[in-house]
Parts: C-alpha cells; sequence; structure tokens
C-alpha cells in the first residue's frame, strides 16, 4: 500500500523566485512500502512554473502517478496514463517534466495503475496566481490542504482481487483526514486513542481551506461544525462565491473555501467527512480538529449532523448552485475571452452509458457505451507516434449501442478544435463521477431520468462551473461541453477506482490536421514496451536522479524537512504495509 510523510506545516516558495523567467522546480520521489499516514509531498507552484519529478519506484509492481487536473498543454507524455506512458518497471525511476502552464487552483495526483491509489501515494497540488493576477478576494490568513478518502484495511492488491471476483468493494472501514483518524463512530470496531489533525488556526482571521476526495468509491459530505464555508473555487476555476454549511464532495473533486474564525473560543471545533448514500448501519466518519490558539478545551457534544443520507435531491440540487465567477481575473478554460460557450456550435455530441459491472467472456467489466477498455501493451500515444497499427481504433459509437458488451480498445476521433458535447447517463446504483485529463469542461446540466434532446433547453448557458470531474447521480444524466484544443490522446474515466479498473474509460484523441511545432515532441527519456519493447536500453544507472544542478549551484533554494506519521489501526486486524513518497525538494531559475 503506499504510505507518504506527512509535513508539519505549509511553506510556500512564492517571494523566493524570480518571475524575469518561467522557473524550474524539482523534485526527486522515492516511492516504497511503508506504514505511514497515506500522504505525499504537496506541490506548491504557481502558474508557468516547469515541474521536473523524478520518480524512483522501489515498489514489487509497475508504477505511474497522474496529476489530476493538470492540463499538460499540448504534451500528454507526460499524463501518467497507461494511454500515453509505459510504467515505470520496479526498480527503475522515470522523470516527469511538465509545466503549469496558465492555470491556477487546487488539484492533486495519485498513482494511476493497479488500483494502488487504494494505498495511499497521493498528494496536494497547488497553483498559485503569479502576482500581476488578483485574487478576486482577500489574501487569506493560511492556506490549509485536507485530503480526505475513504479507507479500507485491505491492501490494494487484495482489493483489486475482489473486485476482479464481482465482490465489490463492501463499506469502507472508515474514512480519513489527511491520514488521521477515523472518528470513533463504533467502540467495537474502532479502537481508543485515534489520534486526529490538528488544524490549528488564530481567532478572527480566515483560512482557505483546499479539500480534495481522494478516496476511490465513496461520496462524501464535508462541514466544519458551527463554520460557514465560503466556496471561491474548484479545480481550476473561481467560482461565484456563496456560503454553504457543508459540501458534498465526490470522488476524484476538489474545492477551496475561506473559513472565518468568527466563533467564541469555549471549545475547538469539529472537522467532519462523512459517507454518503452509503446503505450501513456503521457510519465511518473522519474528524480533525479546529484547534483555535486561544481554545479553553476539546470540541464538545457529536459530530454535525450531514443532510439525509439518502437525499440525492440536496446534493443535485447543491451542485446546481455552484457558478462560474466570470468577472474573477484568472486563467481561464478555452475557449478564451469567450465566456458565452452556450452560443458556439456543437460539433460533435456523444451520449455515454455506464453500466454495473457484468460477466465477458467469462470475467468481470464494466462499460461505456458497451465497451470495456482493455489497456493494449503499447500505449496509444507511443503508437500513434510510430505508426504502430492495429493497437486502437478510432470507432468509439456516440451513443449505446443495442448489441452484446465486448471488450475493445475503441478511441473517441476527436475534431480539432471542435466543441464537444458529452453527456453521461448513468445507469448504475452508486454516484459516478467522470474526470478527463487535459481539459476544463463546462458542466452545464444534470437532472434525473433519462437526457432527451428537449434536456438542452435546462442547460446553463451562461456561467456554468468549467472543472475537470463530475458527479452523476445513480438513474440521472449530466452534461458537459469541451473544447478540444489541446492536441494529443486523452484519458476520460470514472474516478470510482472499483469502474475504472474493470474498464469504464475511453481515450479522446485530438490531432491537429495541420504541422504544429508547439506541440511537445517524444521525450528523450521515454520508456518503451509492448510492440516496441526492442527499442528500450537498459537503465545501465537505476535510480540515476534527474539531471537538475547540484544544491551548491542553486538559487534561491528551498529544502523540506519530513516527518512520518504513523497511522491508526482501524481495528485490531494487522497494520498494513504502505507506500511512502520520500521527497527533495529545491527551485531554481535556471
Amino acid at each position: 500500500m503506499f504510505y507518504a510523510p506527512l509535513y508539519s506545516g505549509f511553506f510556500y516558495v512564492l517571494a523566493t523566485v524570480s518571475l524575469a523567467a518561467d522557473p524550474y522546480v524539482y523534485f526527486d520521489w522515492t516511492v516504497t512500502y511503508l506504514t505511514a499516514s497515506p500522504l505525499g509531498p504537496v506541490l506548491n507552484l504557481t502558474t508557468n512554473w516547469n515541474v521536473v519529478i523524478n520518480v524512483k519506484n522501489n515498489l514489487d509492481e509497475p508504477l505511474l502517478f497522474t496529476w489530476d487536473g493538470i492540463q499538460h498543454r499540448k504534451n500528454s507524455w507526460q499524463d501518467g496514463v497507461l494511454g500515453t506512458n509505459c510504467p515505470i518497471p520496479a526498480g527503475w525511476n522515470w522523470t516527469y517534466e511538465f509545466q503549469v502552464k496558465d492555470q491556477i487552483g487546487s488539484f492533486f495526483y495519485f498513482p494511476s495503475l493497479n488500483f494502488q491509489k487504494a494505498s495511499g501515494g497521493y498528494g496536494g497540488i497547488i497553483v498559485n496566481n503569479r502576482d500581476v493576477i488578483p485574487l478576486p478576494f482577500a489574501l487569506p490568513d493560511g492556506d490549509v490542504i485536507l485530503l480526505i478518502g475513504d479507507w479500507h484495511t485491505k491492501s490494494h492488491k487484495e482489493l483489486r482481487k475482489d473486485v476482479e471476483n464481482g465482490n465489490g468493494l463492501g463499506v469502507p472501514d472508515g474514512v480519513l483526514i489527511n491520514g488521521f483518524g477515523p472518528y470513533r463512530y463504533d467502540e467495537a470496531l474502532v479502537q481508543e486513542g485515534i489520534t486526529y489533525q490538528i488544524v490549528n488556526v488564530d481567532p478572527g482571521k480566515t483560512y482557505r481551506f483546499r479539500v480534495h476526495n481522494v478516496g476511490i468509491s465513496t461520496s462524501l459530505n464535508f462541514r466544519i461544525q458551527n463554520h460557514n464555508l465560503l466556496l471561491v473555487e474548484t479545480e481550476g476555476s473561481y467560482t461565484v462565491q456563496q456560503n454553504y454549511s457543508d459540501m458534498d464532495i465526490h470522488v476524484g473533486q476538489s474545492y477551496s473555501f475561506l473559513v472565518t474564525m468568527d466563533q467564541d473560543a469555549s471549545s475547538d471545533y469539529y472537522i467532519v467527512a462523512s459517507p454518503r448514500y452509503v446503505n450501513s448501519t456503521a457510519k465511518a466518519s473522519a474528524a480533525a480538529i479546529l484547534h483555535y490558539s486561544n481554545s479553553r478545551g476539546p470540541p464538545s457534544g457529536p459530530l454535525p449532523d450531514p443532510p439525509n443520507e439518502l437525499d440525492s435531491s440536496f446534493s443535485m440540487n447543491q451542485a446546481r448552485s455552484i457558478r462560474w465567477n466570470i468577472s474573477a481575473g484568472a486563467a481561464r478554460p478555452n475557449p478564451q475571452g469567450s465566456f458565452q460557450y452556450g452560443q458556439i456550435t456543437v460539433t460533435d455530441v456523444y451520449v455515454i452509458l455506464n453500466k454495473p459491472a457484468e460477466l465477458i467472456d467469462g470475467k468481470w467489466r464494466t462499460t461505456l457505451n458497451g465497451i470495456s477498455y482493455l489497456p493494449p501493451s503499447t500505449p496509444l500515444k507511443l503508437a500513434q507516434q510510430y505508426n504502430v497499427s492495429g493497437v486502437y481504433k478510432l470507432d468509439f459509437p456516440n451513443k449505446f449501442m443495442d448489441r452484446p458488451p465486448k471488450v475493445d480498445v475503441s478511441l473517441i476521433n476527436g475534431t480539432f478544435k471542435g466543441f464537444t458535447e458529452i453527456i453521461f447517463q448513468n445507469n448504475d446504483t452508486a454516484v459516478q463521477t467522470y474526470h478527463m485529463d487535459g481539459y476544463a469542461f463546462f458542466v452545464v446540466g444534470m437532472d434525473f431520468g433519462v437526457w432527451t434532446e428537449n434536456s438542452r433547453s435546462t442547460y446553463n448557458k451562461w456561467d456554468g462551473v468549467a472543472r475537470c470531474t463530475t458527479q452523476v447521480f445513480p438513474g440521472a444524466w449530466t452534461a458537459i461541453l469541451v473544447y478540444l484544443d489541446n492536441a494529443g490522446i486523452w484519458n476520460l474515466r470514472a474516478e470510482n477506482l472499483n469502474s475504472w479498473y474493470l474498464g469504464q474509460e475511453v481515450y479522446v484523441s485530438v490531432v491537429n490536421p495541420e504541422a504544429d511545432k508547439s506541440e511537445v515532441s517524444l521525450p528523450d527519456n521515454t520508456i518503451y514496451c509492448g510492440e516496441l519493447s526492442s527499442l528500450q536500453k537498459d537503465q545501465a544507472q537505476r535510480f540515476k536522479f534527474s539531471d537538475a544542478p547540484p544544491f551548491s549551484n542553486v538559487s534561491r533554494m528551498v529544502l523540506v524537512a519530513l516527518i512520518i506519521v504513523l497511522a491508526e489501526k482501524v481495528n485490531n486486524a494487522k497494520m498494513r504495509q504502505d507506500i511512502v513518497v520520500i521527497v527533495s525538494f529545491y527551485t531554481s531559475t535556471r
């Protein structure tokens, strides 16, 4: 399983880096098994920075990291999914190099292969505004990252075997906040002495809470006892500022809230993440502690109540209320400069229907439009680069086909600079979330029932929020619009890990028909596999770190001290061996 070190605090490097040129920031990561808190280091970046991350794979299986929400403009080589990259073999290292181009906001990363996300190895990504682009709110007094997610005591290898056998994941054993918890919701299941994350604050100050659902299958309701959540940003888009008492955060989604410390300090307050739409008598919530500097005692009373457990109408109305702040000056999704996306002619329409896991050729699989994606041994992008025939087909159907389901490698043939409408129709019994790499898309509509042509009359054609991950409620649909101007091959997937692992994904091929010198070429350090394995040279010096300049030659250097925190057991079962990311960090204006 994956576990990683926890920071003792947050660090900022904005003041130390010249903006005369786009700076480089370097990380060296060693990924290994360890029993610790399941968090990786925070990537604290600024728009247009170049990021170099050398990953040393000390696991016993292949590894890739994907960067949820980072668009990798014209550089899908760095996306870290099987459609674009060969896995990093055990005992090898590979260096990611990408630019956080024209983006701001809150994102996260995680391991994308083999159900490894269920064991941690994830971490937050902050992309700050440059100084010349003002925030649409007063500068907060502090920045807090909270990674919330469901947790199972089984290893990721055991969980993926369960899913392969059609057994499902079952109810999570707990919910964690930054690797701590869970709340002692059941004295028989959860031992005494659980350690909680403590967030230290000062009275009267306002903090930015960046909250990410990094779990594998469970929607969570987030709330802070007696405090309002002022929503200001989601996945790179500033939102119309609205107060919420709580927020449903679905798998893979990220939100930023401003929270003002306006309560008295008679006690601390609970920060809570609890499951939604889970039919179980055990309410496996997570709790953290909001500690005022002048607090006179621990939090009192039970955890604050969540919304009605199974009321999906509440959650849908809440999602519909989230609007894009079209007056904020910031990085924007394409078409840049145009806020009237509702008046742009749609080029292609895809109605994508999912179904629960079913047996296909004797194996449990999930499908989109009747097709279960099976990754070929040769990554799609490499096959395209080298004109390897027979690896994939550009024939993904634009609607559900009434035919037996099948396993295939079928891609969406995207129209370069086309405006594509995608409708997700959820025929499963659980909330599903869908994510698209390489893009932010406009969420323009969602409703219960079956989508029809008449459903377009309900679309928000003015200020639908632009994001990269959207929820689709059971027995309902969600519609998005996306402008396909980012050349490459991009993953469109279920973020629910069990659905994704069994085949609920498709890739979108976006090819510029004209020669595009700005598209990033094949990296020099490409790993070859599948039909191109003969091109691979063995790494003569495995675990060789990146070619960043040595510390003595680096101007404006920042080192990050790491503290490894032991995870608490959810029950008396043997503690899992999980994965740690050990990191060194520095920046340069190279």
